[in-house]
């Protein structure tokens, strides 16, 4: 990395923290020389502004594996990070189709513009209005209640026990992940489960915290969701690890 780019993060307000998990701000990401973008749970719409003056909106699925972040000249990058709940509730559009990738979102898209960019607290105002105003229709609640628990748990719950406890069929269960989102309930708990590890690996800890086998196990699902050991991600050579920086404004 040539030179530090300057993050923000916000919490979003308590009315749509169902389905915004929160709004964050890079700028000066274009003197970024790699980046490594690793799995988060989370589905991304990114506002960014490139070196030359363009705007585009881009919408990301789920990550399950990392990759080279793309080598754009992008200035001013903001993004609403969304809870998958929202996926059905506030975009209205599944993103299976775009596992591990993403699309590039019509102009004018949520009405918003190149502007927006020159204010990030503006921005987040603009865009909690936004999703205020999309939320009418009723959440099914046992998709309330199946998200909240698997956060709660980081992923280390069953998927019979969460079937029993919110009262909807494991069938059904998967069948609405692998429509919605491209991928199982296992695989997006083993995301959250690694998520939840990147808190322990930044403090040091790089043996297992949570309900791993043992230490082969729990380096073979880093890696196989980093690209990296947890060695090496507790150096973070370069910060080159782009979402593991989230960690050092929560």
């Amino acid at each position: 990395m040539n030179g530090t780019p300057q993050h923000r993060l916000a919490k979003p307000d308590s009315s749509i923290s169902d389905f915004v998990y929160c709004f964050s701000s890079i700028r000066d990401l274009s003197e970024m020389s790699e980046g490594v973008i690793i799995p988060n749970g989370k589905i991304d719409l990114s506002f960014y502004k490139t070196s030359d003056g363009q705007f585009y909106i881009s919408l990301l699925g789920l990550e399950t594996k990392a990759k080279i972040a793309p080598k754009l000249n992008i200035s001013v990058f903001f993004s609403i990070n969304f809870n998958p709940l929202a996926v059905e509730y506030i975009l209205g559009q599944p993103v299976a189709d775009i596992l591990d990738s993403g699309k590039i979102m019509p102009d004018g898209f949520w009405d918003f513009h190149i502007d927006d960019l020159n204010d990030f607290d503006a921005f987040c105002e603009k865009a909690t209005g936004k999703i205020q105003s999309l939320m009418c229709k009723k959440t099914d609640e046992r998709k309330r209640r199946l998200f909240d628990i698997i956060f709660k748990t980081y992923g280390e719950i069953s998927i019979k026990e969460l079937s029993d406890k919110i009262g909807w069929k494991a069938r059904q269960i998967n069948q609405y992940f692998n429509l919605q989102f491209g991928i199982s309930l296992k695989a997006y708990c083993s995301i959250l489960r690694f998520q939840a590890s990147l808190s322990h690996i930044k403090e040091g800890k790089l043996f297992p915290q949570l309900n791993y086998y043992d230490q082969s196990h729990f380096i073979k699902e880093i890696k196989k969701l980093s690209g990296a050991s947890p060695k090496e991600l507790f150096k973070n050579e370069n910060r080159r690890f782009l979402q593991f920086l989230v960690k050092d404004m929560e």
